[in-house]
């Protein structure tokens, strides 16, 4: 739990800072730690009792072309050409003017964090863009990750970071990577692979016995890990559990908070500007009824601090949402299982399963209805384009029992794990031939059969007459690179066969707050309301609900934290 640093008593009435950020995702603390590299007073208000928001659940891939790994593999890039494959991506869905601002500042804003703080960042040779059949995309050099992070170097701080989702741990709380995963199911096989597992499964149990949780933190708790080291090295005040009960320009530039935590309240200065940063507005129960397509998602991955009570304020002051997104939020397949302490594990299918050999996603009618190895966000886009009354929410994944076995599905592990707990409590259904599983689901059991044979037979030739499955490198980098002709097409012919029910997740606001390229909130009527910013998912999406490659919720969020505190602060004037 937080300790007293965090308390809001480490403020004091009336106390004066030349920014005051609101959120503590990525944008947030990049926009507090960018700030303190300027040398200014900085106040970092986070609503719940961890720090980093959805970005510490998220693998923290984050998209920021031209930077210094642009053509660390041979790549070559350019502003043209990023700029020409975002246009081709998000059209007229936001304004050019914030994709050409981030695409100047990018570099900048990594080489910032780089070369002043603790935040490292690594490419991967191979990490392409999502919508590959577009011109101008590229495999490899815009995707970054941050390195692994030692979390013990945080002391105490280690509690502030928002824990992983168990479902996407192991051993009660082991975060593990793309560079773990092979290891872990090659150890019977491999001593390399056995002497690399049993090095970090024995310092994940020290680490635990010592700690009380993982110190090897990874992916989005490596990124907060990291950037929280820096804002503390830099004399960033943070405060937790703490509230925004009002917000009062003073002119010019500088606004009077009103900040809660439990009895104790607080009214704080910001002389230079406020930056929101509060996740955006999907958990606000009115604006989630209004703003989302229907049925609502009635489940989310995402942490729960976004609830947009701070739009409420500032919509008041004449700040507006966007209306040209593709959608709203941006999506993800989850599916869901009660855990032992009574709460909903909300588990987010991105890639581990729906491309894979032998796994097909049908409605109810028993077809499939799109191309399994399209983005999280472009299936859940599927599922509403295809859902009437009901009739593809939920869809079902189906695999066969070779592909369950080797790939897992959702929450089922790879590797032949025990199936019975699962059976029993129904995140998974069997069925010994397809029809009892059709029956099992109530679904169309002509429609699987017709689906399965179909897919059978594509999966000789290695062409979804259908649907095109496999037929780009993102879609065919997410099959099984050992399995052709097509590394995304295999039979289904292996019984017994099992389903997962897949429902639609938001994992972050697409639409959000009108900025222009400095960060700055606008008005109706395009005026810039002084002294106020939006970054991350309060800032309307640069993508415009697109999701054109990975990480393209973190990476303009950082970028966009940066410019944020390079206008408030004058450092970019």
């Amino acid at each position: 739990m937080p300790g007293k640093s965090c308390e809001l008593t480490a403020v004091s009435e009336g106390q004066e800072f030349d920014l005051i950020v609101l959120g503590a995702g990525a944008a947030g603390m990049a926009a507090a730690v960018f700030a303190g590299l300027n040398g200014q007073r900085v106040l970092l208000v986070e609503r719940t009792e961890y720090l980093g928001g959805t970005s510490a659940l998220s693998a923290a891939t984050t998209w920021v072309p031209l930077t210094r790994y642009s053509n660390a593999f041979g790549t070559e890039d350019s502003a043209d050409k990023v700029l020409g494959f975002l246009d081709r991506a998000v059209g007229n869905r936001a304004p050019r003017a914030l994709r050409e601002a981030f695409v100047a500042n990018g570099a900048s804003a990594i080489h910032a964090l780089e070369d002043k703080t603790d935040v490292q960042f690594r490419p991967r040779p191979f990490h392409p863009d999502y919508l590959y059949e577009l011109e101008g995309s590229t495999s490899n050099g815009r995707a970054l990750e941050p390195q692994p992070f030692d979390g013990a170097s945080l002391g105490d701080d280690l509690s502030l970071i928002r824990p992983p989702i168990p479902e996407l741990t192991i051993l009660n709380g082991m975060m593990i990577d793309r560079d773990d995963i092979p290891h872990l199911l090659n150890m019977k096989k491999s001593l390399k692979s056995l002497a690399y597992s049993m090095r970090i499964v024995g310092k994940y149990y020290l680490q635990k016995m010592r700690y009380g949780r993982d110190t090897r933190l990874l992916m989005g708790n490596a990124l907060i890990g990291r950037m929280l080291l820096t804002a503390r090295k830099l004399g960033v005040t943070i405060v937790t559990e703490t509230q925004v009960t009002g917000l009062e320009p003073l002119g010019g530039a500088a606004h009077r908070l009103r900040l809660k935590r439990g009895a104790d309240v607080r009214s704080v200065v910001a002389k230079k500007g406020v930056v929101l940063a509060s996740g955006g507005f999907a958990r606000h129960p009115q604006k989630r009824q209004q703003m989302l397509p229907n049925p609502a998602p009635e489940f989310s991955p995402a942490a729960p601090g976004h609830t947009g009570e701070l739009h409420d304020i500032v919509l008041g002051m004449g700040a507006r949402y966007s209306d040209t997104s593709a959608q709203p939020c941006y999506w993800a397949p989850v599916s869901h299982r009660k855990r032992a302490d009574g709460s909903t594990a909300a588990y987010p299918h991105f890639v581990l399963d729906r491309s894979k050999p032998g796994i097909i996603a049908v409605g109810r009618d028993g077809k499939r209805f799109m191309n399994e190895s399209r983005s999280y966000h472009e299936f859940v886009s599927g599922m509403y384009a295809a859902n009437k009354n009901g009739s593809h929410i939920p869809v079902f994944l189906i695999a066969d029992a070779r592909a369950i076995a080797k790939y897992g599905l959702g929450m089922v592990r790879p590797g032949g794990a025990d199936l019975k707990p699962f059976l029993a409590d129904g995140y998974l259904t069997q069925g010994k031939t397809l029809d009892e599983l059709a029956l099992k689901l109530d679904i169309n059991a002509a429609g699987l059969a017709d689906a399965v044979s179909r897919m059978n037979a594509y999966a000789e030739t290695g062409v979804d007459a259908d649907f095109a499955r496999g037929s780009t490198v993102y879609e065919r980098a997410n099959g099984d690179a050992s399995h052709g002709p097509n590394p995304t097409l295999g039979k289904l012919e292996a019984a017994p066969y099992y389903a997962v029910k897949l429902w639609p997740g938001d994992i972050g606001a697409a639409t959000g707050l009108v900025t222009d390229e400095h960060a700055r909130l606008l008005r109706k009527d395009g005026s810039v309301i002084d002294g106020l910013f939006a970054a991350g998912a309060d800032m309307n999406s640069i993508m415009g609900g697109v999701y054109p490659g990975p990480g393209i919720t973190i990476g303009p969020g950082i970028v966009f934290g940066y410019i944020a505190a390079q206008t408030a602060t004058g450092a970019g004037q």
